[in-house]
């Protein structure tokens, strides 16, 4: 999983490309923590060329959406593939994370 992270109309936008899963869950955590720091994050997650995700990216889009609900922020996640929106809605994670 590549994460490349870039600033645009005041939102963080963090380009999400390939699969996460247990084999880089840890340097995807690492890749997505100066989006947790904001004091009022306020996050885009684009999806266009996320592959796959297993139920650890799913815990790593939790933890992420736990960490900005707590500091009063947002987070959306766009441009989902249906394969992996349908985990999503199989697993009740699209009633607690924003999906465009």
């Amino acid at each position: 999983m590549e994460v490349i992270i870039s600033q645009e109309n005041g939102q963080m936008v963090a380009r999400l490309i390939g699969r996460l899963d247990t084999t880089n869950a840890t340097q995807f955590q690492n890749d997505i923590t100066p989006l947790m720091e904001a004091e009022h994050p306020n996050i885009v997650l684009d999806c266009t060329d996320m592959e796959y995700t297993s139920s650890q990216g799913l815990r790593m889009f939790l933890m992420l959406q736990k960490t900005v609900s707590s500091k009063a922020g947002s987070m959306v996640m766009t441009h989902m593939r249906p394969a992996i929106r349908e985990v999503f809605d199989i697993t009740g994670f699209s009633k607690i994370i924003q999906i465009e």
